[in-house]
């Protein structure tokens, strides 16, 4: 509840029953609910973001057990809570519906959530697809190489062209990016697979999310209260815990410095929060740790829900101002070292031995400490977390539907769009290398065939000349052969002809001297 210009959260169990509250303006030094399973730490997050959309502050849930969404739904009024609101003297307490934006990854239980490629960027991207350091460098290079061509990566699809394009020839990028195997880029490849499988082929694409869209107040002037419903990708831990890495690190990005502030803009309550640090390498925390400590100068609070203090990093735990216990079991060595670290975390009220109280507490009750209006961590106290003002539980597949429908960010990214971007560029250049390696081919081909031609042509002449000579030859072989038939006979003609000539030459002479004689 929002009361008295403070977040109303509970009641402190002592003699005045005093009112455990957050003073808006140190809601942004981000905080933490931590207690074991089945303690009530559901409920004291509803009782959080109620309070601050109450406030005026936008919120975001990642609802990973599907019963945040009831926070569309007003309360339903049993005989247990008007108990309760009479324990409590809780005056003007109404069941409540708070403006609610249903999101989901994969597009089933909200309006589809999504980023792009280029957005995520190699480091996050590298963790979500588990590359190790080498295959990072070049993912790294992948991406370098698709901003110098002016290639946009939206999709899976895009970066899995960008991947094929490089593959083809490696070294000729190795100059002027460092080297490049065909191995690496395989490894890549067949890690999107993967990715594919788990839900990042709807997780990657347009309209990508704009952290503005989740910024907004309703018409009564409360924030908005959107909730991620991540029932399924819960079960993708990795995409679960890089999906929400991002979303800190945009809205970081994004958001300029604000200084203090009497409230902050807008706060994030990330359940499951050990899913976040398992596995990140270093270099990933190192981020985590200085976005935690700057988002809050740009009026940024980030709460983180999970069972024990120890899952989330010294570093990191520092920063958390705003606590809240619930209880802890100590069955093992482990579960009695970490009763003992969270108890020293909260500043010591002498009332009561704080790590004696965290293994009593009932679902409901919870230790608490916040920090007051000029940032000096309260007492602890043991408190009762105030009732939900609206429906505990889950709702209906007709309830999501009407709220999705009366949500005004539903035209603006129910529908995917899928612009020109590198997957398109590179087809258009494979298609256009094709086309010139076919032109090529058939120039080959075109050569080839002249060749051929040309060949068969000079042997069609070289042919032709062959048989005109051996015509040739046969016409001399059948002349000499005639002349060789012939020679007997025109020698004997000849013959003849030259004793016929003589004969008659001499009768010619003869009568002409004869009758030369006779004159």
């Amino acid at each position: 509840m929002f009361k008295d210009s403070e977040l109303w959260i509970g009641l402190a169990e002592n003699a005045s029953g005093d009112h455990v509250s957050i003073v808006p303006k140190m809601a942004n030094r981000h905080g933490i609910i931590a207690g074991a399973t089945g303690t009530g730490k559901t409920i004291t997050l509803k009782v959080l973001a109620e309070s601050f959309s109450d406030c005026g502050v936008p919120v975001f849930l990642a609802d990973a057990k599907g019963d945040l969404a009831g926070m569309c739904e007003p309360g339903t009024d049993t005989e247990d809570m008007q108990k309760r609101i009479q324990k409590y003297g809780l005056e003007g307490f109404t069941y409540t519906a708070y403006p609610t934006c249903l999101w989901d990854i994969y597009g089933k239980g909200g309006h589809p959530l999504r980023t792009t490629i280029s957005e995520m960027g190699p480091t996050l991207l590298a963790r979500l697809l588990g590359l190790n350091d080498t295959q990072t460098d070049v993912l790294s290079i992948v991406f370098r190489i698709a901003d110098d061509n002016q290639m946009l990566l939206l999709d899976l699809k895009d970066l899995r062209s960008m991947l094929e394009y490089i593959a083809i020839d490696p070294s000729r990028f190795s100059a002027g990016y460092g080297n490049i195997t065909k191995q690496t880029v395989g490894a890549i490849s067949r890690s999107l697979v993967r990715l594919e499988d788990e839900g990042g082929r709807q997780f990657f694409g347009e309209p990508a999310l704009d952290l503005k869209d989740w910024m907004r107040l309703s018409e009564s002037g409360k924030g908005y209260i959107n909730v991620l419903d991540c029932t399924k990708l819960i079960n993708s831990p990795v995409l679960y815990s890089t999906f929400l890495l991002w979303m800190i690190s945009e809205l970081f990005e994004m958001l300029p410095e604000a200084g203090d502030m009497e409230k902050p803009k807008m706060v994030f309550f990330f359940d499951e929060a050990h899913m976040l640090f398992n596995d990140a390498p270093k270099a990933l925390l190192d981020k985590i740790e200085q976005t935690v400590k700057l988002i809050r100068s740009k009026g940024v609070g980030i709460y983180f829900i999970t069972q024990s203090p120890a899952d989330i990093p010294d570093e990191v735990l520092s920063q958390l101002g705003n606590r809240v216990q619930h209880a802890l079991r100590a069955y093992t060595p482990a579960d009695q070292k970490a009763v003992k670290a969270a108890a020293r975390s909260f500043r010591v009220n002498p009332d009561f031995d704080t790590g004696q109280v965290i293994t009593e507490l009932g679902v409901g009750e919870a230790l608490i400490s916040f920090l007051d209006e000029n940032g000096v961590p309260g007492m602890v106290q043991k408190c009762h977390v105030l009732p939900p003002q609206s429906h505990m539980g889950a709702i209906t597949d007709e309830q999501r539907r009407t709220c999705m429908m009366k949500d005004p960010c539903g035209p603006k990214y129910d529908t995917m769009v899928d612009r020109e971007s590198a997957f398109e560029l590179l087809q258009k250049r494979f298609q256009e290398e094709e086309a010139k390696e076919r032109a090529e081919e058939e120039a080959k081909e075109q050569a080839k065939q002249e060749a051929k031609e040309e060949r068969e042509r000079e042997k069609e002449e070289r042919e032709a000349l062959r048989e005109k000579k051996e015509r040739e030859r046969e016409e001399d072989r059948a002349a000499r052969k005639r002349e060789k038939m012939l020679a007997p006979i025109t020698k004997t003609i000849t013959t003849m002809f030259s004793t016929v000539g003589r004969e008659v030459g001499r009768d010619f002479v003869r009568g002409l001297l004869g009758n030369l004689k006779k004159k």
